[in-house]
């Protein structure tokens, strides 16, 4: 997922504030037949957001510009890279290569973290 792909979902507050500890888990919220997203960390370089995905949702394939770290949170997910499908559980986390097809199925609901990292591909 692109950072214009995330702005297009619904977004839950602003940033979590710096300094302060959370739970992860807590951070996002499932919502019926929804894909929602919050911002932890937004910057020029890259940006880190936490998703949740109610049972049937996923994201649709896409190849994204820049390299994106997935790690599922809550659940399970299929990420299928450049045709290769791979279950992730629970504490899992993959590394979605840039200019590489890529797409997330479900495995029912599931909750996960993106990071994006912008630099290095000027």
């Amino acid at each position: 997922m692109d950072t214009k792909e995330l702005e297009k979902l619904p977004h839950k507050g602003e940033e979590i504030e710096k300094g302060t500890s959370h739970i992860i888990m807590e951070l996002i919220e499932y919502e019926h037949n929804a894909v929602v997203s919050k911002s932890i960390m937004k910057r020029s370089t890259g940006s880190i957001n936490a998703l949740s995905f109610d049972s049937g949702e996923g994201l649709n394939e896409k190849v994204s510009p820049f390299d994106t770290y997935a790690q599922i949170i809550d659940g399970s997910a299929v990420i299928v890279i450049d045709g290769k499908a791979t279950k992730l559980n629970t504490g899992d986390g993959i590394v979605i290569p840039a200019h590489i097809s890529s797409l997330i199925q479900p495995n029912g609901r599931f909750k996960l973290i993106l990071t994006v990292i912008k630099s290095g591909y000027e």
